[in-house]
Parts: C-alpha cells; structure tokens; sequence
C-alpha cells in the first residue's frame, strides 16, 4: 500500500469507504467504547450517515469524547476490526486485472493503515487524532475528510493512476459517501442508509464485497 501509487494502471479504480464496507464496525465506536462514550457516539454516528447532521461538526463533537484516552486504544480496536467478507477477492481481482483499489475514510489512519498495507491496498487517506503526551487530545489533527474530500481522493488517484472516470467505482455506506459515489462512473451502495440507497446507481445488501466484482465484469 502506498500513499500514490505511481505508474499508469490498465484497469479500473474501485474506492471504497472503510467503516461498515471495507470493515464491518464502525471504528470510532469502537475508541468511544474505551471512553465510556459509546451510546453517545453511536447516535451521533447514526444520524450523521443518515445525513442528518453536518458530518465535519458530528466528527469533531465524537472525537472530543475521546480526550485523555492513551495511545495503546488504537491497538487495542485493531484487533476488534472485522475485514468485510469478499474484500481480499474484490482487491486480488481488481488487481488481476491491471486496476488499483483505494480506501477513503472519515476514520482513521492510526487504525487503518495496518489493514490497508495487508491487504494490499493501492492508497489510503484517512483522518488523523491529535495526540500530546502519549494521550488523545480530543481533537482532529488537520484537514477533515468529509464527503467533499472523498469525493476529491477518488478523482485525485484516478488521474494519478492514469485511469478515466469512466472507469471508476465507488462503494460506501452513509451520506457522506455520496458525492464519491456521484464522482464515480458507478456508485454502489452496500449495506447503505436509506438515503445512499436511494441515489447510487446499484446496491448490493448482502455483507460480501466480492458481489462488487460481477459489475467490473471480472466474474460471472
């Protein structure tokens, strides 16, 4: 996995979310569970991939929850994150066939860069804690990854990749998963909220992203 893939790909792009797609938790939760903050995090985070709420003003209203937590919280929901079913075969596949597969997230890259290297992933961006002292702070340190930011990594490794928009997948969730997923030649809502699964071009309901390949045309 690295930051840019460099070089000129000759198959598609497929992007996809991480939290309830690439893994199957949602990984704040699972640092708001060492906090004691979990049934405030999870309502927040609900409505926030409904589309109710700003996602930028949720993300920082959850994450200041997490202040005073101590670094050793991020190995320890590693080791909660459940890989969604298919997703080693949807990126061996993509790969098989000239193509580069990305994560984009409102995470985070404490938690998801290990996964994204083992699995193999072409790119990864992600949001990152700010952290003074061995402790979180509570607070995002930098620019906030929201839907305008998906969107922006998707036409960003496209052109990096050499590979036309047309030739673009993207598979996410919640709402702020929707303007990647209008970027996209194809928009594929999984497991989504109400409001995805009414806007993206296909959606699939079952927890298995290798049901993603069949639209690349790479199986039966």
């Amino acid at each position: 996995m690295t930051a840019t893939a460099a070089g000129r790909a000759s198959g598609p792009l497929v992007v996809l979310d991480a939290d309830s797609t690439l893994i199957r938790e949602e990984a704040i939760e699972l640092l708001a569970d060492a906090a004691g903050s979990l049934a405030l995090v999870t309502e927040v985070t609900e409505r926030a991939m409904r589309g109710e709420l700003d996602f930028a003003a949720s993300l920082r209203e959850r994450v200041a929850t997490l202040a005073g937590l101590d670094v050793a919280v991020f190995e320890q929901a590693r080791r909660r994150m459940t890989p969604t079913p298919g997703v080693q075969e949807l990126i061996d596949g993509v790969h098989a066939a000239g193509g580069r597969v990305g994560v984009v997230s409102g995470g985070f890259h404490e938690l998801l860069d290990p996964l994204a290297e083992r699995l193999g992933l072409d790119f990864c961006r992600a949001n990152r804690l700010e952290v003074d002292g061995g402790r979180l702070t509570g607070r995002v340190d930098g620019p906030i990854v929201d839907a305008h930011g998906k969107a922006a990594a998707l036409e960003e490794w496209a052109a990096a990749s050499g590979i036309r928009l047309e030739h673009t997948i993207a598979v996410g969730d919640g709402a702020n998963d929707l303007e990647m997923l209008r970027a996209a030649r194809l928009g594929v809502a999984f497991c989504a909220k109400p409001v995805v699964r009414e806007r993206a071009d296909v959606a699939i309901d079952a927890p298995d992203l290798g049901a993603v390949l069949p639209l690349l045309g790479l199986r039966g």
